[in-house]
């Protein structure tokens, strides 16, 4: 079942990338991951309600919540700098430099975790997606000068605290449920995301969000809020560095929804690097 439950977060995450970069247009890229946060949180309490695992929080040990409120501040990070990339970069790039963030990931999970089953397959797999992601950010018109260093920036520290997110999370849920988990790693980012607003001083732009985009920062969330809960189900029942793989295939959901929605085109070498990363990240998954 955790297959499944990994595979439902890639969908689920993939709409999240082009739903939210519909949401940001005009709107910044600060107040929208406060917005979008603020959701996932109703959402995942919900959740944690609905299945009854509130129940079991009183019972949680203090080692446990130490890790999640680590996972949550790198959650916090993650979403801070992956929507600053994507209110400046192409949708299908920056979604490719993110889930590099499975190369990490795996290396994490080797030092930390002790899975190394499988290894030399998995570093050439490793090699695939690194190659695909070079590939993707190639350079072009529209990425030249300050505009390209700021979106590859902000996508690669996506990637990095995206990593570290994985494996804090691992060690985090071994010991609560992973709605009740996905809830309190919320709670965590929450006050992260708003505080960040208020310092920076944009919260007068909260009232100056279009509906129609507000909508689309609504629906991005609830898509978080759906592929947290399943893949965070899926890495408490199964393999960290298998089920990261399978969750980063949302790039292929988010790639065909940017060229039919957003307009966006991939070039040859584009697709291959599209075609490289998938080849890796499916044989990374079959590996287990």
């Amino acid at each position: 079942m955790w297959i499944l439950w990994a595979c439902l977060s890639a969908l689920f995450a993939g709409l999240t990338s082009v739903l939210a970069k519909c949401g940001i247009r005009k709107t910044d890229s600060d107040v929208a991951t406060a917005l979008r946060t603020g959701v996932v949180f109703i959402f995942a309490w919900m959740m944690a309600f609905v299945s009854g695992s509130v129940s079991s929080l009183g019972k949680t040990d203090g080692n446990t919540f130490v890790f999640l409120v680590l996972s949550g501040l790198a959650t916090g990070a993650s979403w801070i700098c992956y929507f600053k990339a994507l209110s400046v970069g192409e949708v299908n790039k920056v979604a490719a430099v993110d889930k590099s963030s499975t190369v990490l990931t795996v290396i994490f999970a080797v030092l930390i975790l002790g899975e190394t089953e499988h290894l030399l397959f998995r570093l050439f797999c490793i090699v695939l997606i690194g190659g695909g992601t070079l590939l993707m950010i190639e350079k072009g018109a529209a990425f030249q000068g300050e505009s390209r260093k700021s979106w590859l920036f902000y996508a690669g520290l996506s990637a990095v605290f995206a990593a570290l997110t994985s494996i804090l999370s691992k060690i985090g849920i071994d010991g609560i449920e992973s709605n009740l988990g996905t809830a309190v790693r919320t709670s965590v980012v929450l006050p992260l995301a708003w505080l960040l607003v208020f310092i920076k001083g944009k919260g007068p732009q909260i009232r100056q969000i279009a509906t129609k985009e507000l909508w689309f920062i609504v629906l991005s969330g609830i898509a978080t809020g759906g592929s947290w809960l399943c893949y965070y189900r899926a890495i408490q029942e199964g393999i960290v560095s298998i089920v990261v793989p399978i969750d980063k295939l949302s790039i292929l959901v988010t790639v065909a929804f940017s060229c039919l929605f957003l307009k966006e085109r991939l070039t040859k070498k584009s697709i291959l690097g599209l075609l490289f990363i998938t080849g890796g990240t499916l044989l990374m998954a079959v590996s287990g």
